[in-house]
């Protein structure tokens, strides 16, 4: 894609969702880095539907710790890998409490190192949480960039350093929930809503759904890819 087309591929986005956020939802950084972590290969609704009444009893690491594994395995037990997230929770939270006051550091590598995190979980705390340039890599976000032809790559992170490259100001810090909700809701993996995307015109994508009720005007073979969280 043309660097003007992606300029203009990012406008449209933006002029439809002039602030877009993450769909988690949390109170404070702290939440918000066991929300990311408990999504990993689970959807945001059922993220949510788990933690609200975790997070009106837990806002720092230390109530987690208090509230202990057990506890928290009451919480979010119906959150696939349930088990290995609360043991991973429990130990990030206790080096916060060890190691940071109980604060999350603003620091991508930093927070890489806490179990459970890796390197697209820490691009969304850094992103969401710190206004960050970073772009976290989901099975969405690969899928709109290899098939709209954005920023193609065989992996997560061939992708996101092609979006490091090629996605301009003012887009940057937005970009990441821009794509995310276009896999989401309109670039679907099996029947993309080509009919509606405001953005159909600049997509390399062949097999267009250009009427709705319609079938793809062709097979093909659909990049996949594991996301590590």
């Amino acid at each position: 894609m043309k660097r003007d087309d992606i300029f203009e591929f990012f406008r449209r986005l933006a002029k439809a969702n002039p602030s877009p956020e993450t769909e988690l939802e949390y109170g404070n950084i702290y939440q918000l880095l066991v929300a990311v972590v408990l999504s990993a290969q689970a959807t945001d609704v059922g993220v949510n539907k788990a933690t609200r009444a975790l997070f009106r009893e837990v806002t720092t690491p230390r109530q987690m710790l208090e509230l202990g594994e057990d506890g928290l395995k009451q919480h979010i037990k119906s959150i696939g890998l349930f088990n290995s997230k609360a043991k991973n929770v429990i130990a990030l939270s206790e080096i916060l409490v060890r190691d940071f006051g109980g604060e999350v550091p603003a620091d991508r590598d930093t927070l890489m190192e806490l179990p459970g995190v890796g390197r697209k979980t820490a691009n969304v705390v850094m992103n969401c949480a710190f206004g960050a340039e970073t772009f976290a890599v989901d099975t969405h976000i690969f899928r709109v960039c290899n098939r709209t032809g954005l920023a193609k790559g065989k992996t997560p992170l061939a992708v996101e350093k092609g979006l490091e490259k090629k996605v301009p100001e003012p887009f940057r810090v937005g970009a990441h929930h821009w794509l995310i909700l276009h896999g989401r809701y309109i670039c679907k993996a099996r029947t993309p809503e080509c009919w509606r995307c405001p953005v159909v015109d600049l997509c390399s994508f062949k097999a267009k759904i250009l009427e709705k009720g319609a079938k793809p005007a062709g097979k093909t073979r659909r990049k996949t890819a594991t996301t590590r969280s």
